[in-house]
């Protein structure tokens, strides 16, 4: 079975054709295709390291589950909430 990992959004990711991806948002309108260069990509023994491209499809946008941040400094009177949803995109690998 043929794998990639590939960088996207500071994040590395292992892929393989056909799988559905939650990646760091990228601008790409759902729909449309993208291309993601790939760090290793191969299958059994035959793996090639840096020259590569995977070709993805944006399947579409979202916001992940809320994370709460909550500070607190006790016997000062200090609280602090903060809620934070990051923004994905998932897209479907095309071809390695």
């Amino acid at each position: 079975m043929s794998f990639a990992i590939v960088k996207t959004g500071g994040k590395q990711f292992s892929v393989e054709a056909g799988q559905v991806v939650r990646v760091p948002t990228i601008d790409a309108e759902a729909g449309s295709k993208v291309t993601i260069p790939a760090l290793v990509a191969g299958a059994g023994s035959d793996i090639k390291i840096g020259d590569g491209s995977v070709e993805a499809t944006v399947v579409g946008h979202g916001r992940g589950e809320k994370v709460i941040v909550f500070k607190k400094k006790r016997r000062k009177q200090y609280k602090r909430k903060q809620g934070h949803r990051q923004g994905y995109t998932e897209i479907k690998i095309e071809k390695l």
